[in-house]
This record gives structure tokens, C-alpha cells and sequence, in this order.
């Protein structure tokens, strides 16, 4: 492997790494902190809304982490692989493809390129490098897509119960007309800057 292609891996994994870095310390401290991530998290249909937040937090900035170090990079890119997936199934992908209309298609490049890292390797500038761990090729990258399907599936099988259609819809009918419908004089307050769980998806991305 020359250095160029060296130091075209360690930018990808530093790049990489401080994407999932920021996503996490956003989750934790930006936006509604971990209220408001726990109360997206819940608006998903995954139960133990506070948990997910955290577990989100710690996932992601270690994953971060790892990749910026070339520490463990199939385990890292798993991590990544399997956030990826739980955000695409769950919040992108009933808005179809492009980012711009919030679908999947910034967290599928997310995932493709962990992956990636998982198949082609840390590069020598990495302490995988430094001690010994070499698990690239197939093996590396059939290790980070396993176990992120694996944690992902674990996850929502555990965690994900979404309330069913007719059930929401119920409720929201179910709703007193002065609750649901303000008096015409009245100014409906806006949301608190920041403070949404709306406000901390749209700024974790």
C-alpha cells in the first residue's frame, strides 16, 4: 500500500470518526440535550427513551473515537454501520432517498463508507497497525456488517414497540377541542429555540 493510499484512509477514518464524535456530543449537549433526544428517540417507537439517548451518545463518540485512533476499526465501523441502520429504518426512510427531503440517502453513505474502512483496513497509520491486529478483507468487513445486524436486530427487537396507526390517530381524535384548537384571539406559544426533539434530529445530521 503506498502513502498515498495510506493517507487517503487516515482521512476518511479521521473525517468519519469526527462525524460520529459530533453526532454524539449534539445528542448529548446541543438541541434539547438528552431530554430532547430521549423524546425523538421515544417519538420513534422505541421504548426507554432516556436509555436510547444515552446509549446513542456513548455509541457514537466511542465509535468516533475508535476510527480517529484505527483502534479496533471492524468493531468501530459496526458501531457505525448499525446507528446507520437504526436511523435509516426508523426516521429516513419513510421520506424516501435524498437528503434533502430528510431520507436515507446521508446515512447509507455513512454506512457504505464505514464499511468500507471495515474491508480495506485502517491503513498503517493506525495503532491496528502498530499492534499487530490486521483483520481487513472479507474477514474485517464480514465482521462489522454481522455484528451490526446483529446489535441492530438485538436493539429493536428489545426496544422498538411503535404505537400502532389506528391507536395515535385515536388519541388525536380523542383530543378536547380546546386542547386541539386554540381560540382564534389566542397566540399559540412557538417552541422553546432549540429545545425540540425535532431541533436535535435536524441538527445531528
Amino acid at each position: 500500500m503506498s502513502d498515498a493510499d495510506v493517507a487517503v484512509l487516515l482521512l476518511v477514518r479521521v473525517v468519519a470518526g469526527l462525524i460520529m464524535i459530533m453526532h454524539g456530543l449534539n445528542h448529548w449537549r446541543g438541541g434539547g440535550r438528552i431530554e430532547g433526544t430521549a423524546r425523538w428517540f421515544t417519538g420513534l417507537g422505541l421504548r426507554q427513551g432516556v436509555l436510547q439517548a444515552w446509549a446513542s451518545v456513548l455509541t457514537e463518540v466511542g465509535a468516533g473515537v475508535l476510527l480517529v485512533l484505527g483502534l479496533l476499526t471492524p468493531l468501530a465501523c459496526a458501531a457505525v454501520i448499525s446507528v446507520m441502520l437504526v436511523a435509516g429504518l426508523l426516521a429516513h426512510r419513510p421520506n424516501g432517498f435524498f437528503v434533502f427531503k430528510d431520507g436515507y440517502e446521508y446515512v447509507l453513505t455513512l454506512a457504505v463508507v464505514a464499511l468500507a474502512l471495515a474491508v480495506l483496513g485502517p491503513g498503517r497509520w493506525s495503532v491496528d497497525h502498530a499492534a499487530g491486529i490486521g483483520l481487513t478483507g472479507w474477514t474485517g468487513g464480514g465482521i462489522a456488517l454481522g455484528a451490526a445486524v446483529v446489535a441492530t436486530g438485538g436493539l429493536l427487537g428489545t426496544f422498538w414497540r411503535p404505537e400502532p396507526k389506528a391507536d395515535a390517530e385515536a388519541k388525536v381524535g380523542a383530543e378536547p377541542q380546546s386542547a386541539a384548537e386554540p381560540e382564534p384571539d389566542a397566540v399559540p406559544p412557538g417552541p422553546e429555540s432549540g429545545n425540540t426533539p425535532e431541533s436535535v434530529d435536524q441538527e445531528a445530521r
